[in-house]
């Protein structure tokens, strides 16, 4: 993400609106997606998964303090607003950011279901049973 942006210069990033500097970001993070996000994106994309459309690290944009902001979520479904997000080592040096990110998701009537790595990569269709558990208990 960092090497695309560095080629645009301070004076282009400025000019930058939040959302399509969310739109680079998300590009960026789509080419590096971990094993355990293909795997579980290869078990939901092209409405494979109960005919839900999902898309893969998808811009979330919001205002806090009169600011356009904007989180990332690792998949997302519009139509059930539903959020799955898979933690990599990454998630346990920031448990503190992902439980305040987790509650403003939640205040803007996000749904969220979290897995970690391990989960997706070696159990996929347990994590399959346990989102279609879930998607039928907020329908």
């Amino acid at each position: 993400m960092e090497r695309a942006l560095e080629n645009l210069g301070n004076e282009k990033m400025q000019q930058f609106s939040v959302r399509k500097y969310a739109l680079i970001v998300s590009r960026e993070l789509r080419k590096k997606q971990t094993i355990a996000e293909q795997i579980l994106w290869d078990r939901i994309r092209k409405k494979k998964f109960l005919g839900y459309k999902f898309n893969r690290q998808y811009p979330i944009i919001y205002y806090w303090q009169n600011i356009e902001r904007f989180f990332i979520a690792d998949f997302y479904c519009h139509e059930l607003q539903l959020i799955i997000e898979v933690d990599g080592g990454i998630h346990e040096q920031q448990k503190e950011y992902d439980k305040i990110r987790q509650q403003l998701l939640e205040l803007m009537m996000y749904k969220i279901i979290r897995f970690n790595n391990e989960e997706v990569m070696n159990e996929v269709e347990g994590v399959a049973e346990k989102i279609k558990t879930y998607i039928e208990s907020i329908k």
